[in-house]
């Protein structure tokens, strides 16, 4: 697993599929806190999102890649009260 010091701002989330799952906003402890553009529509629209570091399979590059699938990472998606998505 990666260490939280090479996730940057700005990095794309791609998910073990190669989809894209979000971009860093930034690491807040043991999670990825996501950009508010990638919050999705509706309800959970215009707040931020989270991913658990625990997903992150490698940091290559520009590119934080997960070791779970897209659809599934987002399923994992806290949202920022603590609750899960």
């Amino acid at each position: 697993m990666a260490t939280t010091d090479s996730i940057r701002e700005h990095m794309d989330i791609i998910g073990a599929d190669g989809v894209h799952v979000g971009t860093v906003d930034r690491v807040e402890g043991h999670r990825i806190k996501l950009t508010k553009k990638d919050s999705g529509e509706g309800s959970h629209e215009g707040h931020h999102h989270y991913i658990s570091i625990g997903l992150v399979a490698e940091v290559e590059g520009d590119k934080v890649r997960l070791s779970a699938n897209g659809d599934v990472a987002v399923t994992f998606e806290e949202e920022g009260d603590g609750s899960i998505a």
